[in-house]
């Protein structure tokens, strides 16, 4: 059973910068494509970025394309979210999770971390 623990959230303010990390419990995570989501309360979770297990093919929702770096270091097991130019519209718990394959639907992912919040203040 892989674990993830993501760590790195916070309060910043709006134009700011926070960078996320995830960090696998085994080297499964080279294995894995590998994805961040958000969550507000009452919302679907919603798919922000993913790398592929190389890390040479990344995806992002339309809504960070631009602002958020995703990247990987399997000799780590850890997945990083660089997230600048934050604005309180990307207040959220972020999640990282691993999946056998390119996807952006949530239900497809195997295995999810705890999630850490993440708040931008105006």
């Amino acid at each position: 059973q892989v674990q993830l623990v993501e760590s790195g959230g916070g309060l910043v303010e709006a134009g700011g910068s926070l960078r996320l990390s995830c960090a696998a419990s085994e080297q499964t995570s080279s294995n894995y494509y590998m994805g961040w989501f958000r969550q507000t309360s009452g919302e679907e979770r919603e798919f922000v970025a993913g790398t592929s297990w190389s890390g040479t093919r990344t995806y992002y929702a339309v809504s960070v394309k631009g602002r958020f770096t995703i990247s990987r270091d399997n000799a780590k097991n850890t997945v990083y979210l660089q997230m600048n130019s934050l604005k309180p519209g990307d207040t959220a718990a972020y999640y990282c999770a691993g999946a056998g394959r390119y996807t952006a639907e949530s239900n497809e992912y195997n295995y999810w971390g705890q999630g850490t919040q993440v708040t931008v203040s105006s």
